[in-house]
């Protein structure tokens, strides 16, 4: 059982936000099938529809958390032919890897640039698609600099590295898709790259109750199964450890559950 909102299945592309009513998802599902429905599962989704994927469209994803992986399984829900993760985390390259059939590129010993060109013959990925927001971080060490410094005197809200590359690196007409959070003023926008190769780019906060009904029914038909992100479980009273684990990605923790 799982608490939550959305439209009717049949309308919720139409009902205006404040008009979607409370509901109650019964299934005979493990809770843990639908507990991301609250969340990153339509985080994920809602990044990759955001890209209009075509059949045969190359989807690149940076970022390989939670909503990152999300975004990939649901780029081939959607018809991509390849879906290639960015991130510079082994364990979660592996799950993109290893889970989500993506292919991988490690940002911190890689030209992500040369890398996604090699990839996809030259072009560049049909679509973007950022899961990591404003606090990235970079592998090229002044760049990083750059934005931490101007984060520090109060010039600058966002270490935009991932969405930066994301823009330079799409193909010409493609689109990039922001889900990563971001909370005010980007230095140094790539605004001519995107003007001049005709790029579109789509962002917002994400429409759980839209997505709701609709990833139900594709947990209930077996097309994904969104518990393949949990890698660790804790009591309730020990939340407080757990977040320390997750915050400071120990033990390979991707993402935990909580239970009483």
């Amino acid at each position: 059982m799982l608490g939550g909102f959305a439209g009717g299945q049949a309308e919720y592309a139409r009902v205006p936000f404040a008009d979607v009513g409370p509901i109650r998802i019964e299934s005979d599902l493990p809770d843990e099938k639908l507990l991301f429905l609250s969340d990153i599962f339509p985080t994920g989704y809602m990044g990759a529809e955001l890209c209009d994927i075509r059949p045969g469209d190359v989807v690149a994803v940076w970022g390989a958390g939670p909503v990152g992986q999300f975004a990939i399984a649901s780029a081939y829900l959607l018809g991509a032919e390849k879906v290639i993760a960015i991130d510079r985390f082994g364990y979660r390259l592996d799950m993109a890897r290893d889970h989500g059939r993506a292919e991988t590129i490690d940002y911190e010993d890689t030209d992500v640039n040369e890398a996604l060109k090699d990839m996809t013959g030259g072009r560049g990925p049909d679509a973007c698609i950022d899961a990591v927001g404003m606090e990235a971080h970079h592998g090229s060490a002044p760049n990083e600099a750059y934005d931490k410094i101007k984060q520090a005197v109060r010039l600058e809200t966002e270490r935009p590295h991932a969405l930066r590359q994301a823009i330079t690196c799409c193909r010409s007409g493609g689109t990039v898709s922001v889900m990563g959070v971001y909370g005010g003023m980007i230095d140094k926008f790539p605004i001519g790259s995107v003007m001049n190769r005709s790029l579109t780019i789509k962002s917002g906060q994400c429409h759980v109750q839209r997505y709701m009904r609709p990833l139900l029914e594709r947990i209930e038909n077996g097309d994904i199964d969104p518990s393949f992100v949990i890698t660790h479980r804790t009591r309730l009273d020990e939340a407080p450890a757990g977040y320390e684990m997750l915050k400071h990605k120990r033990d390979e923790c991707m993402k935990m559950v909580l239970t009483p």
